[in-house]
């Protein structure tokens, strides 16, 4: 139990990588423009092509990469790519504030859900989800939005559509589907409002 959540731990903090690319991709956008801040994360999400390309085509072992890809991930793409492609779609689809809340409700939300349910959670929610988890993934959602953003409308609708959408999925992988949608339910509401 220790040493998977030692394991949880580390493949978490490779979530934190979202605070360098956001830091980049603004420094990208105010220094030259939008599209060379979203040429350059779609270079990077080239670069991690060409890493799984040698790990999944080529069966060549990535040691680094392994303690961080969880056993169901042996055999597919792994979660960095998902995410990196969620960072591009939302950066450039959504208002920036509402796509930085998006990416960040996704990493925070899921980290902290995962160390949460793994060290806590003992009840199930749904599938393999805790309560405990999805208590903790729905506050530190709603600690974003009310970081990141100033409308409480869309704070609450992107703080439950990420945390639904962290509960539902299984087999699709939340790194893509969570910001994706918190994204749209967010910038919805705010063209509604």
């Amino acid at each position: 139990m220790a040493w998977l959540f030692v394991q949880e731990l580390g493949r978490k903090t490779i979530h934190l990588s979202i605070l360098v690319v956001l830091i980049g991709y603004a420094l990208l956008s105010d220094n030259f423009s939008k599209q060379i801040a979203l040429l350059s994360l779609t270079g990077l999400l080239i670069v991690f092509f060409i890493a799984e390309y040698f790990r999944l085509e080529l069966n060549w072992p990535l040691p680094v990469i392994s303690f961080f890809i969880r056993p169901k991930e042996n055999n597919r793409v792994y979660g960095a790519i998902f995410f990196l492609s969620a960072a591009i779609i939302t950066l450039a689809v959504f208002d920036f504030r509402i796509a930085m809340a998006a990416l960040l409700m996704a990493t925070f939300g899921d980290m902290i859900a995962a160390l949460i349910g793994t060290k806590y959670g003992t009840t199930l929610f749904f599938r393999n989800k805790t309560v405990a988890g999805s208590v903790a993934e729905l506050i530190v959602n709603l600690l974003v939005g009310f970081i990141v953003l100033d409308n409480i409308y869309v704070i609450l609708a992107m703080a439950f559509a990420a945390t639904m959408s962290e509960i539902l999925v299984d087999e699709l992988d939340d790194n893509l589907v969570v910001p994706i949608v918190a994204g749209f339910i967010g910038q919805i509401t705010a063209l509604l409002l």
